[in-house]
């Protein structure tokens, strides 16, 4: 009848079922911490992390990171069978650990080895803060200074990627023994001629930032990283005074000398590698 085909319109929209409903799948979008807009997570991947509206640097994948700078199959892991145990009876802490190498497939917060970056060698190390927030424990410290200590054997130079919380609370003192260890281990190396980089990325907090992330010959930065020791809350209370808000920056770091340069990442591989060829014997290469 026509009163049926000429009949009222529905006000609203039928609200599809749970069937009907079309999923988008995990892990597909990623939104922006700086400025808040949407966007798929392999158009960020492609631009390395690096928001392409805003330039803000979000965190990144240890094996990520080595894949944008190194050459093609020139990485050679070292010590990756190393693995945390539970020095102090800490309760609950192999569970926190083995949850942590399910999700990130790591054994620990830092991956090292050498390779080659546009042909120039180098010793590396790269935190990944997906791991117990990139905690220094133990392994950690040891592996960076076994990395540190083949990088003065081999003559070759040593690049670190520090992204940390500080010191892991779950090892007590074994970890802050960590802060002795690596800066003994960079002293060594300096002693020998060897050069040494540092690449602090967001954050780099705690015992990190108070030893080695802070004794590279060069010190560099991303931008927008967190840098400091105390936290903001703590120094504000010691001292009753409002810091200023860019305060533990590494633009506030650049500003007031506790940095070489911040360096955005889409330069960093261009960077590194022109450094490493100045120092290498021989000269700079063409």
């Amino acid at each position: 009848m026509l009163k049926d085909f000429f009949g009222k319109k529905k006000k609203y929209a039928t609200i599809p079922g749970e069937d009907q409903k079309l999923e988008v799948p995990e892990g597909l979008m990623m939104k922006c911490d700086g400025c808040h807009k949407i966007f798929y997570r392999k158009e960020m991947e492609k631009q390395l992390f690096v928001c392409p509206n805003c330039g803000h640097h979000h965190p990144m994948r240890a094996w990520v990171r080595i894949e944008s700078l190194f050459d093609e199959g020139s990485f050679e892991e070292w010590d990756k069978e190393l693995k945390t145990g539970n020095p102090l009876g800490f309760p609950g802490y192999e569970g926190k650990i083995e949850k942590d190498i399910q999700k990130t497939g790591m054994n620990e917060a830092i991956v090292t080895g050498k390779g080659t970056i546009d042909g120039n060698p180098t010793a590396f190390a790269v935190m990944d803060s997906r791991f117990r927030m990139g905690s220094m424990g133990s392994v950690v410290g040891e592996k960076i200074a076994r990395a540190i200590e083949r990088a003065k054997d081999e003559g070759i130079p040593f690049i670190i990627f520090c992204a940390s919380g500080g010191a892991r609370m779950q090892e007590g003192v074994l970890s802050l023994m960590q802060m002795t260890k690596t800066s003994m281990a960079i002293k060594r190396l300096s002693e020998s001629g060897g050069l040494m980089i540092s690449v602090m990325t967001h954050p780099t907090t705690g015992g990190v930032s108070a030893s080695f992330a802070s004794l590279g010959d060069y010190n560099f930065a991303e931008p927008g990283a967190l840098i400091g020791f105390a936290g903001r809350r703590i120094i504000e209370q010691t001292i009753r005074e409002k810091l200023p808000k860019d305060f533990q920056t590494s633009e506030f770091l650049l500003k007031h000398g506790q940095l070489d340069k911040v360096i955005n990442r889409h330069d960093m591989k261009d960077t590194l590698s022109l450094l490493l060829a100045m120092h290498a014997k021989g000269g700079v290469r063409s």
